[in-house]
């Protein structure tokens, strides 16, 4: 079964979530290099606020790539956003435990 742009259920699937899960690294990687990665930095809202602008711009590139967005109910929306945060939280960690300068 699939949809006017041609993805099959599993393709969408895969798509959206390997798109939360770069989104989430990319959120990682700009919030060492914007906020810091100093342990002072740990506790800054503001890399929270790089990770929700991540979240927020996904849906438009999904919607670019050919998912149909407007299917979305509250689950999908709520996936996309837990993936997107868990491999923020843990490569964020990282960077913060390393002492990463970017």
């Amino acid at each position: 079964m699939s949809d006017d742009s041609g993805i099959t259920g599993h393709a969408r699937s895969v798509v959206v979530t390997t798109i939360a899960c770069l989104a989430g690294i990319g959120a990682a990687i700009v919030s060492a290099g914007y906020v810091g990665t100093s342990p002072a930095d740990g506790g800054s809202t503001t890399a929270l606020a790089v990770l929700a602008g991540f979240v927020l711009v996904q849906f438009p590139i999904l919607k670019v790539i050919g998912v149909d967005v407007t299917d979305f109910g509250v689950k999908d929306t709520l996936y996309v956003a837990f993936m997107t945060f868990t491999l923020w939280f843990i490569s964020y960690a990282i960077l913060l435990n390393a002492e990463v300068q970017l």
